[in-house]
């Protein structure tokens, strides 16, 4: 479902040298999968996703959604994918409920679909309480339920989610996670990234390791574990980089 060949980014810097971001990064996500990209901060994870959901041109390299050359035919891909962050924005004026239908609109969703797909959504996230209020009031996990509904809005195929649950409470936190695996077990293609390595460990079937905008190691838990002798997400991660100083929370 996703498929990334050889993806780089190149930014100019204002000293007039140029900084590779991502470099020759190439993975895929079956349907029904969650893969986990996990990284220190800097490491390229947010330019990758950026690049695999359409929103930033790469310097080389490509990257497929369903078959379909995100590069090619971006307002296409963009119709298939779910891209939720833990700072995508709303605006704050309009409500829930004014929002999602909006984004029905941009979707050319047709209203009656759109209002039951809506009200099923509000139900499911138990937003009943906030839908009418404005988006600014919102607390930080009700921005965010909002955010994760109008990802799901249009039913796609493949979701990319980039710390989704950072800065939440325990209970949006498991809201979040539980939505993830429930959208994988309906078959689509989910690509994580979190800083969160339990979430990494519970749910990831497959997770790439990312340093210095390079993909290092790529695999099962299991065979991260067998490849490095550690058991630890943080402990595999630095012998794989050759730290000695923890670069990621655990």
């Amino acid at each position: 479902m996703i498929r990334v060949e050889g993806l780089t980014k190149v930014f100019p810097t204002p000293e007039g040298v140029e900084k590779t971001a991502v470099r020759d990064l190439s993975f895929a996500v079956e349907p029904g999968e969650i893969y986990g990209l996990l990284g220190p901060n800097g490491a390229g994870k947010t330019t990758s996703l950026r690049m695999i959901s359409g929103l930033l041109r790469p310097t080389a390299g490509r990257v497929y959604i369903g078959g379909v050359d995100v590069t090619d035919d971006p307002e296409r891909v963009k119709r298939s994918i779910g891209y939720l962050t833990a700072n995508t924005g709303l605006y704050e004026r309009l409500s829930p409920l004014e929002f999602l239908r909006y984004f029905a609109t941009l979707y050319s969703m047709q209203r009656d679909e759109a209002e039951a797909k809506i009200a099923g959504l509000i139900e499911w996230l138990g937003m009943e309480s906030f839908a009418a209020m404005r988006c600014g009031a919102l607390s930080t996990g009700q921005k965010q339920r909002t955010n994760i509904a109008r990802a799901l809005l249009a039913d796609p195929p493949v979701l990319i989610m980039d710390e989704p649950t950072l800065g939440l409470d325990v209970l949006s936190n498991r809201l979040i996670l539980e939505l993830i695996r429930t959208q994988a077990r309906a078959g689509k293609a989910i690509l994580l990234s979190t800083h969160a390595l339990d979430e990494i460990e519970t749910m990831c079937q497959r997770i790439g390791l990312i340093h210095d905008g390079t993909l290092i190691a790529e695999g099962s838990l299991d065979a991260l574990r067998t490849e490095t002798g550690k058991q630890r997400l943080s402990e595999i991660f630095l012998q794989l980089t050759n730290a000695h100083d923890p670069v990621l929370a655990d």
